[in-house]
């Protein structure tokens, strides 16, 4: 008898060429948590922590609607001395804050509770996160990992390997917090493109799934004007309006000068077939997916 091929989700994904415009999370508000020991398929769920300490941190976490995130350097698994915590926030409105501390003990992690009912401090260069977590999606640790890799070498502080993100069918997956953009189906090469680009304000689309202070539909038009007229600073565009109908939704998107422009864009959603979307999922699962259908000056 011949042995299965092994399935990989993110393999299937891009041979049948999904769509991932519209697929970052909603969110502006993010935890993480070094932890240089092995991640459990669950996170921070997963930890065996202190657990007064570890439910505070859950509840002013899920108070403050924050992802909390395990992260590590690339190739550094010592398990020994202080690890580092941050909160970073983006406002919706433009404002980056970030807030990190360290932590030795399980009952210091309790400073993450306080530091979520603070503003940060503005001006700190963002963190670039590189979903590395095979015990969650063997995909997130074959792609992810050589794009931490190689991430890493090129920005050596600004890099951590992560735990889930979503998406695993979008590896290897980036995002960079507080700026709230998840960028997806990246290699070693693509992903020093697409993070210099960034770092210089200036957001691609061919590998952008979306800004996460945006909901799915807006993501969508958001993207396919960057498509349109090229790339653009992570602020140059803004959604101004949002109608649903029954069809779908009209998204008006707004830039700012010199080169100010109002737009209109028509997005709609369709349901996939069902199909096996993770490595681990169900063997079938719909995805929705937006689709642009018109860009248009006001």
């Amino acid at each position: 008898m011949t042995t299965p091929e092994r399935f990989f989700c993110a393999d299937a994904a891009r041979a049948r060429d999904d769509a991932f415009m519209g697929t970052a999370p909603y969110g502006s508000v993010w935890v993480l948590i070094e932890y240089r020991r092995s991640w459990p398929a669950n996170g921070f769920d997963g930890l065996a922590l202190d657990p007064e300490t570890k439910a505070l941190v859950f509840s002013a976490a899920r108070a403050s609607r924050a992802r909390v995130l395990l992260v590590r350097r690339h190739g550094r698994r010592r398990p020994e001395g202080s690890g580092r915590w941050a909160v970073l926030r983006h406002d919706g409105s433009g404002a980056l804050r970030q807030r990190w501390g360290s932590w030795h003990r399980d009952q210091d992690l309790a400073q993450i509770v306080t530091a979520l009912d603070s503003p940060g401090e503005p001006g700190r260069p963002p963190v670039v996160l590189v979903c590395a977590h095979g015990m969650h999606d063997a995909c997130c640790a074959v792609r992810g990992r050589p794009v931490g890799g190689v991430l890493s070498e090129r920005w050596p502080d600004l890099v951590w390997e992560c735990t889930h993100v979503g998406g695993d069918r979008f590896a290897a997956n980036v995002v960079v917090v507080p700026d709230g953009v998840y960028y997806g189906n990246l290699d070693a090469r693509s992903a020093v493109t697409v993070v210099e680009e960034h770092l210089a304000d200036r957001i691609r689309a061919d590998h952008l799934r979306g800004y996460t202070t945006l909901y799915p539909p807006q993501q969508a038009a958001v993207a396919a004007v960057l498509g349109r007229f090229g790339p653009a600073g992570r602020h140059d565009y803004a959604v101004t309006a949002t109608v649903r109908d029954q069809d779908g939704w009209l998204v008006r998107v707004s830039s700012r000068a010199p080169h100010a422009r109002v737009l209109d864009v028509e997005v709609l959603a369709r349901r996939t077939p069902a199909r096996q979307l993770t490595c681990r999922g169900p063997a079938s699962s719909s995805a929705l997916v937006y689709d642009v259908t018109s860009i248009r000056d006001c």
